[in-house]
């Protein structure tokens, strides 16, 4: 069954465009033809969009949490399901439930959760991102620091142990040796650099080892300065690495956001939320790593007053996009859409619309408001 989408400003290749027709067939874009196509009037079903915007659906690398639940604290399929429930609501339609520094039995739970969640199809899951627990006790963050360790064989064939999706690792490369790494990338992880207190020359030679790019960058890593770039200037100066941004107004100020974006390629800086159980939630406060944390002011913060994840969500990220940040709305958008899609290397099949691509998209209004998502040509309307 064919269902036209109709009368929206259409986010394609070549900008936001109106007088097109998005041809859906089952879980897939079938085509992107002219509104007076005949195709269209053929179609089984024609949804009047109503002129509002339609964009690839949001893919999230870095999700903690959300509907009241945390993932280290169940990670089973039904988090996983409620958790990908809470942030639809904001335009994600693809996300990595995220493990953050936890015991070997924890993360080969969540893992085998994950598996498991992508075989029954629970909507938007596209594999884990696991957080630590190599990381460096100077930049731990929320971590719970007693989890570290450096990773044996055990433990890069247990972190390369999914069978269904990708793997995102984020490790600080000085706690880790060059053959560690060499594995993990051999065997299909994308490892990112984070919590990290490496120098500019390890984190570039990281890179040439295979590391992918870097988690929320600014956050928990060494900072730029003259005599010493550290891991945001290695992050920022290395053409072919990504860089994970978190745009909620706290993490990173709009003008660091705004320097990062212009130093690096166009495409190499993408949007993540690092969100926790807040986001479509009812309660305002949770425990993370032993330490209660509080909704207060827009912020997670911890006892001591320290940011603990965020509350952001998709499309506030998008948002914060334009009117902090001062991005086209085309180019917000695929920060949250293609270019996290090019990250996980799954550009062949999300984060555009194009013919070929899974039917997950989302519908937003010029208040912002997300109207209605799609999820392997799947409807749900907000």
């Amino acid at each position: 069954m064919t269902i036209a989408l109709v009368n929206a400003r259409v986010l394609v290749d070549d900008g936001l465009r109106t007088g097109l027709a998005v041809l859906v067939e089952g879980a897939d874009i079938a085509a992107i033809v002219d509104a007076d196509d005949a195709r269209v009037a053929a179609a089984a079903e024609r949804l009047d969009l109503g002129g509002r915007l339609l964009l690839p659906g949001f893919i999230d690398c870095q999700v903690n949490g959300g509907g009241d639940v945390l993932f280290n604290d169940a990670p089973t399929v039904e988090t996983i399901r409620r958790i990908g429930a809470a942030h639809r609501r904001y335009g994600t339609t693809g996300f990595l439930p995220t493990l953050i520094s936890d015991t070997p039995q924890a993360m080969a739970e969540a893992i085998a959760a994950v598996d498991a969640a992508i075989a029954e199809g629970v909507p938007g899951v596209l594999g884990i991102h696991l957080e630590g627990p190599y990381l460096a006790p100077q930049r731990r963050g929320a971590h719970d620091a007693a989890k570290f360790r450096a990773p044996d064989r055990d433990d890069v064939a247990l972190a390369a142990s999914l069978r269904r999706g990708v793997t995102v690792l984020t490790l600080a490369p000085e706690q880790v040796s060059d053959e560690a790494l060499t594995e993990l990338v051999c065997r299909g992880v994308i490892v990112a650099a984070g919590h990290t207190a490496t120098d500019y020359a390890r984190l570039m030679q990281a890179f040439a080892l295979g590391v992918r790019g870097v988690t929320h960058l600014f956050n928990a890593m060494t900072p730029l300065t003259g005599r010493e770039p550290g891991a945001v200037g290695a992050a920022l100066d290395h053409r072919d690495s990504w860089c994970g941004l978190i745009n909620d107004g706290h993490h990173v100020h709009a003008a660091s956001l705004r320097t990062a974006i212009r130093a690096k390629p166009r495409g190499r800086a993408f949007f993540v939320t690092d969100a926790m159980p807040p986001v479509g939630g009812a309660l305002g406060e949770y425990t993370l790593a032993g330490q209660r944390v509080v909704l207060r002011d827009g912020q997670c913060v911890n006892e001591q007053g320290a940011l603990a994840g965020s509350a952001l969500d998709m499309i506030t990220a998008v948002r914060n996009g334009v009117e902090l940040l001062g991005l086209s709305l085309e180019d917000s958008a695929r920060m949250a859409s293609t270019w996290p899609a090019e990250f996980l290397g799954l550009a062949g099949r999300r984060g555009r619309i194009i013919a070929g691509c899974a039917a997950d998209l989302v519908v937003v209004d010029d208040e912002w408001r997300v109207c209605e998502t799609w999820i392997a040509g799947q409807r749900e309307t907000h």
